[in-house]
């Protein structure tokens, strides 16, 4: 019997399995690409949230009985935060918290590639078998390989911040919870402690019957107070008031566009410095600043400094043009008579020998100190008006009194006694002088004469007498103290030199 043949398909069968074939991979092929590398232009931001933490503001100096208004007030303030919902970073805050982020992701990094390396040293005094060794430092090897790439591409790459954070209040400010503001210099301290971007901290108290209330904010990535604002309302304006401030307070929470400014100084080696912060060397090129006042200082060796205030406006280009004058100098003598050879010194700096001449720009105010031996000089004096002119400063020189506040509180505590003395004796005099008086109307109109009641009047007499010469006496005194206190007060104060241009 002959084995059966196994079926064949049918010519109709390959075009339904085709059919099959191509639904399958139409199907497929989303979840597939679904399943790869994710895109790199969707990579996840860091710093998605702004905190803000709102503080206990201060109402110590109002009157109890209106403290509980300073309450509402600051949480009807806090109640119009909630119209911010985002802020917009501009260039030096995203520069700030893009450097922390990068700072941490490679710590981190760097500490998990330390862990592993030590985790390889320690797997020689494990005692393990061989092949046990070999396995754990091939699987260690592999792991320090990619801990190896990933720090080097966290170096390598910066994170991606958020330019638009998520605006929210501390969570404890949301129950109704203000922390007590820190203490000046603790500030950012505080902001990292209580996980905030930025702190708000306030002070109200009474106005000549009206409120006053300022407001201050503090920011971390710039480390200082960014925005100072107050306003004067009384209790029925309150929600005008409150309306007003919030709405100023707001644009800046939210962040508004920056403002660019550009700063073009002659001559070009000028320094140039904004808000106290240096900014570079006769240009600036046009860079991002907060809205705001900004104070542009310009200086040069044998140039007038110069200082520019302007008001900086959101999404505005300011530029700045400063052109300093040339110094004008004139000869200044430093002159000694009776201490020739006396070392001179500019404040600090030592110049040479008296007699000395200074070139010193016109008009300027200065500072000189002789010394010789242990005897000084010293004196503050304006240099001559007019260019190339030349005036003489003579110097007397003595020994210095001593050092401290001690003869200064001295006098000052002798004067206060003979002060204090002199109301003393003057009320003794007084008293005395109207017992006395009354005493000997009453003995000259009695018509009859008490011994007792005499020699009780002729005592009175001799002690008011006594008291009115205590009281000259001690005023004498008082005068004498007070010049002396006076004389030691003002014994080493600098003494200010007028001009005394050659014949």
């Amino acid at each position: 019997m002959s084995n059966p043949q196994s079926p064949r398909p049918s010519a109709t069968a390959y075009p339904i399995l085709l059919i099959l074939l191509i639904l399958c991979s139409l199907f497929l092929a989303p979840s597939l690409h679904a399943s790869g590398k994710k895109d790199s232009g969707n990579q996840d931001t860091l710093n998605n949230e702004w905190i803000l933490c709102v503080t206990a503001f201060d109402f110590s100096l109002l009157p109890p009985s209106r403290r509980i208004a300073g309450d509402i007030i600051t949480r009807n303030l806090v109640d119009k935060f909630n119209a911010v919902n985002y802020r917009l970073r501009i260039s030096p805050e995203y520069a700030y918290y893009e450097g922390y982020a990068w700072q941490q992701s490679v710590n981190a990094a760097a500490r998990a590639l330390s862990q592993k390396q030590d985790e390889r040293s320690r797997l020689l005094y494990r005692g393990d078998p061989e092949w046990r060794y070999r396995n754990s430092l091939r699987r260690v090897d592999a792991d320090i390989i990619r801990l190896q790439d990933d720090f080097n591409m966290k170096e390598a790459n910066k994170p991606l911040i958020n330019r638009e954070p998520e605006f929210a209040l501390l969570q404890a400010n949301k129950t109704g919870t203000f922390p007590a503001p820190p203490r000046p210099g603790a500030e950012r301290s505080f902001c990292m402690t209580q996980r905030a971007d930025a702190f708000l901290t306030g002070e109200i108290r009474e106005f000549h019957g009206r409120y006053y209330l300022r407001l201050r904010l503090f920011t971390l990535y710039t480390n200082s107070f960014v925005y100072e604002d107050d306003i004067i309302f009384s209790l029925d304006d309150t929600d005008g008031a409150i309306n007003e401030i919030a709405a100023r307070l707001n644009a800046v929470l939210a962040g508004s566009r920056p403002a660019l400014v550009a700063v073009n100084a002659d001559p070009p080696d000028s320094q140039i410095l904004i808000n106290q912060n240096y900014a570079g060397r006769g240009t600036v090129e046009t860079r991002e600043r907060p809205p705001g006042t900004i104070i542009v200082a310009v200086a040069a060796e044998g140039f007038t400094p110069q200082s520019v205030e302007t008001e900086l406006i959101a999404g505005e280009i300011t530029t700045i043009d400063v052109t300093l004058s040339p110094l004008h100098y004139a000869d200044v003598n430093i002159l000694v008579p009776d201490k020739p050879g006396a070392a001179v010194y500019m404040g600090a700096l030592y110049m040479g020998e008296a007699p000395y001449t200074l070139r010193l720009p016109i008009e300027q105010l200065s500072y000189v100190v002789v010394e010789s031996g242990n005897e000084m000089g010293k004196a503050v004096f304006t240099s001559p008006d007019m260019p190339d002119e030349m005036m003489d400063v003579p110097f007397r020189t003595r020994v210095p009194p001593p050092s401290g506040e001690k003869r200064v509180n001295k006098a000052r505590n002798w004067y206060y006694w003979t002060w204090g003395g002199t109301w003393i004796a003057g009320i003794t005099a007084w008293v005395t002088h109207g017992m006395f008086t009354s005493q000997n109307e009453a003995m000259a109109r009695g018509g009859y004469f008490d011994p007792e009641f005499f020699n009780n009047t002729q005592a009175l007499s001799y002690i008011s007498t006594g008291a009115i010469v205590a009281v000259g006496a001690i005023v004498v005194y008082k005068f004498y103290r007070l010049g002396r206190y006076l004389i030691t007060a003002t014994d080493n104060v600098t003494p200010i030199i007028k001009q005394e241009k050659p014949q």
